[in-house]
This record gives C-alpha cells, sequence and structure tokens, in this order.
C-alpha cells in the first residue's frame, strides 16, 4: 500500500519524532501550518492502512510508526526498478548514474559503496 504525498509528509514527522501525539506533529509542520481536522483524518488513514498505530493515554493518542523509513522507501525504489527498469537494477544504476547531477565526487563515493556491497557478498 502507498502514502499520499501529504500522509508521507506527516510519515516523515512521525518517523523522526518517533512517538508524537497530534499536538506535538502539528508543532513539526512549517508556519502555515495545515488545519487539525486535516492530520487527524490523515493520521486515520494512515492507521487504517497499517503505516502508524496509537496508544491512548486518557483522551489522546501518542501515535508510532509500524512501517521503518528505510521498509517503505525500499519498497518504492524496488517497484520503480520493477515498473520502469524491467525488474533490472543495472538498468536503474545506469539510468541513475546519467540522468541526474552527480558530482565527481559523489560518483566516487557510490563506487565506495557499491565496492563495499561486493565483499559483503563474497565473504
Amino acid at each position: 500500500m502507498k502514502l499520499s504525498k501529504a500522509e508521507e509528509e506527516l510519515m516523515n514527522h512521525i518517523w523522526e519524532l518517533k512517538k508524537a501525539f497530534l499536538k506535538d506533529l502539528l508543532d513539526a509542520y512549517p508556519e502555515p501550518k495545515p488545519a487539525t481536522t486535516t492530520i487527524a483524518t490523515l493520521l486515520k488513514r494512515m492507521t487504517t492502512k497499517g503505516f502508524i498505530d496509537y496508544k491512548l493515554f486518557g483522551k489522546s493518542r501518542e501515535y508510532f510508526p509500524l512501517v521503518s523509513k528505510k521498509e517503505y522507501f525500499s519498497k518504492h525504489v524496488n517497484g520503480l526498478i520493477s515498473k520502469f527498469f524491467n525488474n533490472s537494477s543495472s538498468q536503474f544504476a545506469s539510468f541513475f548514474t546519467t540522468e541526474t547531477n552527480l558530482t565527481e565526487i559523489e560518483l566516487k563515493e557510490l563506487r565506495k559503496i557499491i565496492d563495499k556491497q561486493i565483499k559483503k557478498k563474497k565473504s
């Protein structure tokens, strides 16, 4: 299941805060802040979708993530690779390294990451 753009923005605040009440989430937004009812609606939808849950403290709810940021974005990157790059990670890597404005330093850093992963696979 996927989050909408507004849900993703809220989810980023939840990941950052780890646990948060509605007031904490509203405080995390820059001005102009969304309406309290908007955030409450998003929280309800995200709970229904299984991305977050909450603990009750009297009438207040403390929300927390059920899905890690890494897990969420990993699924989406793999979905992009499957959908747009014929399930080929090398096609994705080729596109990413040629069609984005990566500097030489960033490309060298990517090479180090890849070399490190190759060593891990060999051991």
